[in-house]
């Protein structure tokens, strides 16, 4: 019983934390920008290189460490949906994911009745998108233009 109590509390504290929202500029300089993150999410020098170069990408963001385990069993590739990475603390959001969060956000407006995603909505409205620039939130609008059919989904997932 403790351990789930644990595991719980574990959950929210990093469901609290801020996600880590770059531009291209903090993207460039991630190091000497953000210590702490680097530190938190325990990343050396490659593991930076790889996610600044989106060799790390997952459908939303970068991720961290996709072998974790969060979400599943360590070591094996992270089985989450796109959505889950929005409250996820391995979670790195840069300018090259505006367009995939706006398909995500479009999606959400349309699904809001059949699954409960007043969290992930809420995080992406007003966690992620805000902190990104004008430029880039520009360049995704034109990208996605309202079409958020790239969006990897299982068939029970889609709103068509």
């Amino acid at each position: 019983m403790e351990s789930i109590i644990e595991d719980g509390r574990s959950d929210l504290l990093r469901r609290a934390r801020s996600p880590v929202v770059l531009t291209s500029e903090q993207a460039a300089a991630f190091v000497e920008g953000f210590p702490g993150e680097v530190e938190r999410l325990g990343l050396d020098a490659e593991a930076i290189a790889e996610l600044v170069g989106g060799e790390r990408d997952v459908f939303t963001s970068a991720c961290s460490d996709r072998l974790a385990g969060l979400h599943g069993p360590v070591g094996r590739p992270c089985p989450a949906r796109p959505w889950v990475c929005l409250l996820c603390p391995l979670a790195v959001f840069m300018p090259r994911h505006i367009g995939n969060l706006l398909r995500l956000e479009s999606f959400f407006l349309r699904q809001f009745r059949q699954m409960p995603t007043e969290h992930f909505a809420d995080r992406l409205s007003s966690g992620i998108l805000p902190k990104s620039t004008k430029e880039a939130r520009s360049w995704g609008a034109r990208e996605v233009a309202g079409d958020d059919t790239g969006l990897p989904l299982r068939p029970e997932e889609s709103t068509s």
